[in-house]
């Protein structure tokens, strides 16, 4: 069905609006101060990442199924990690579980350079055409395992895993720049999940709690399977 002009005006003014909500009731009101992170969020148009049939809830403050087992975050999560992160314009960034390409957007508008690695092909197709429909020139999309990085772009100044891990890799670790920063949610041994902030400093990866948090396990990054005698 193609809609008319005034039809079309109007979905544009429902989604702005709610697109605004969520920057101002959702966002900024749990202490996301950043003023070009806001911006990014408030002129992103977060519906055209999820399915069509979610649309209309693409700014509900919950995390939104884009396949049976993968999902876009929530977005105050995000948008906490990413304030966390203190995202800078000269920064390379790589985006791991890169989804549709929401993340990727929102940062390409902040930094200099994304790298957004994502292990589906239909899930790298459609962020790509997400990129390209956006006008975005500074993000490529490549395919791979989540849990192993892309080294071939590092190092990087700041790492994004887009949805949960049991434990940090190593390999990807060792992908961040010195005075790197690293944001995920980790939840690990059953405990409740909670976002984390690793920095890189004198060669040593350390991480911190940030906040409460939960969403799903990014394949690759789920706890092992523990088997008893």
């Amino acid at each position: 069905m193609t809609l008319s002009a005034s039809e079309t005006v109007l979905t544009h003014d429902v989604y702005a609006k709610a697109r605004f909500n969520m920057v101002e009731s959702q966002i900024r009101t749990n202490r996301v101060t950043d003023p070009r992170l806001l911006a990014a969020l408030a002129e992103m148009p977060r519906q055209i990442f999820v399915p069509d049939a979610l649309a209309g809830v693409a700014y509900v403050d919950k995390s939104i199924r884009i396949l049976p087992d993968r999902y876009l975050l929530e977005p105050l999560i995000l948008a906490r990690l990413l304030q966390e992160a203190i995202v800078e314009s000269d920064d390379n960034v790589l985006v791991i579980g890169a989804g549709t390409g929401y993340s990727a957007a929102i940062l390409a508008g902040l930094v200099r350079t994304v790298t957004a690695l994502e292990s589906e092909a239909d899930l790298a197709e459609k962020a790509r055409r997400n990129l390209v429909d956006l006008g975005v020139d500074n993000a490529k999309v490549v395919s791979g395992p989540l849990d192993q990085g892309y080294q071939a772009a590092g190092p990087y100044d700041v790492i994004l895993i887009d949805g949960m891990i049991a434990a940090l890799p190593d390999q990807i670790s060792a992908q961040l720049a010195e005075h790197g920063r690293l944001v995920t949610i980790q939840s690990q041994e059953g405990r409740c999940g909670a976002g984390m902030l690793f920095r890189k400093l004198g060669g040593l990866v350390s991480g911190r709690v940030l906040f409460d948090a939960a969403g799903p396990f990014l394949p690759g990054f789920a706890p092992r399977p523990v088997f008893a005698l």
